[in-house]
């Protein structure tokens, strides 16, 4: 007998392949992903990042063609790309970072505690690396159901500055599925990310003119507060609650070699995130070329689209919701994702595909041990809503 699940108060049949190949899929995950996060790949680390995509790609399905594709990145390891080719007529992509932001000095292999499975970067994202590249597997039997199945592993999603140089590559693709970290909707359901705010980093240099701080220290032209004062300033335009949900936020700041110097350079940082990237233009404008004597230059370094997918996405989540017999249901999360850039060439893009977890970027970060199941079921629904459309 198959499971049943519960969708909108009426018992539901789980779709028959999908409750088998989660089974399946489950089953491996936690010793895969064991493997994966054992692998210490901080952005950056090329020695790192060839461990992690060594570990893909002897789980990746044997019919899959495997590539090395350059990096957005320069310096950084090549990005992973295995294409799997059938006799269907829709092409899919399943999207995925190997890096994490954790420092080889602070890694940790996994651990288990109760039903929390703990390391660095177990839910941003390697978790979700292990359920995509299970999806392939499962799907690489029934080739009849897809003209082209490929997954895009990058290693530079967590400090890239430089544009996404993959997203064209993709255009006229069906649809793509990016397995970030899965969550719950507003009532419990199962939630996939459809909408995401621009994210862009301000970086601003100021500099001024050093002078003994005790016997001269109106002679100098002072950086910090040069800086303090963009801060201040630029932090009157937080309004996430406004038109543009625009947040600004003062990250960094870094300012003076001596207690008893003025300080004449320094630099400031700020991370802005808002509906539109075109918002930005206004908090950049906000900066004087100088303050006080203090030279400012300021520029955005890192730029990344917002993504808005629930008009294309609706008929979709509503054919998946009927083959996992429970709700899927879209929702909305700040951080940025490679799954904005490709929704820019593919309107049918859906992130949050992974296992549901916390404490990403931190020492605590883990994934639920029983939502790999789970995750690993909404992933094959949302495929088979896809492929099946």
């Amino acid at each position: 007998m198959r499971p049943t699940a519960c969708l909108r108060d009426h018992p539901i049949p789980v779709d028959e392949f999908i409750a088998t190949a989660a089974v399946t899929m489950a089953g491996r995950a936690e010793r895969e992903l064991e493997a994966l996060v054992g692998v210490s790949s901080p952005s950056g680390d090329v020695q790192g990042a060839e461990e992690a995509v060594a570990v893909c790609v002897a789980l990746l399905p044997e019919q899959a063609r495997v590539e090395r594709v350059p990096c957005s990145t320069s310096g950084s390891a090549p990005d992973l790309l295995a294409v799997l080719e059938g006799k269907g007529a829709r092409r899919l992509l399943l999207l995925g970072h190997l890096d994490t932001v954790v420092a080889h000095q602070a890694h940790l292999p996994l651990r288990r505690e109760a039903d929390r499975l703990y390391g660095p970067g177990a839910a941003d994202m390697k978790g979700g690396v292990v359920l995509a590249i299970g999806l392939m597997r499962a799907l690489a039997g029934r080739p009849d159901r897809f003209a082209e199945l490929t997954i895009l592993l990058v290693t530079d999603e967590e400090w890239r500055t430089q544009p996404f140089r993959h997203a064209e590559r993709f255009r006229g693709y069906d649809a793509c599925l990016c397995f970030e970290a899965g969550e719950r909707g507003p009532q419990g359901e199962e939630g996939v990310v459809v909408l995401r705010k621009a994210a862009g980093t301000l970086r601003a240099q100021a500099i001024g003119r050093s002078a003994h701080s005790g016997s001269a220290p109106d002679q100098g032209a002072n950086a910090l507060l040069a800086l303090a004062q963009v801060a201040s300033s630029l932090a009157g335009l937080h309004a996430p609650s406004g038109p543009d949900r625009l947040s600004v936020v003062p990250t960094i700041l870094r300012s003076g070699d001596a207690f008893n110097v003025v300080p004449a350079h320094g630099e400031l940082v700020f991370d802005l995130r808002a509906r539109d990237r075109q918002a930005f233009a206004a908090v950049l404008a906000a900066i004087p070329e100088a303050i006080d004597g203090v030279s400012i230059e300021a520029n955005m370094e890192r730029v990344w689209p917002g993504m808005d997918t629930r008009s294309a996405t609706g008929a979709t989540l509503e054919a998946a919701s009927r083959l996992l017999g429970r709700p899927i249901v879209g929702v909305a999360r700040g951080g940025a994702s490679d799954a904005s850039h490709l929704a820019l060439e593919i309107p049918l893009t859906v992130d949050g595909l992974g296992p549901r977890g916390g404490g990403a970027h931190t020492p605590q970060e883990f994934v639920l041990a029983a939502s790999l199941q789970e995750r690993a079921e909404v992933g094959l629904a949302m495929a088979g809503a896809v492929l099946e459309a």
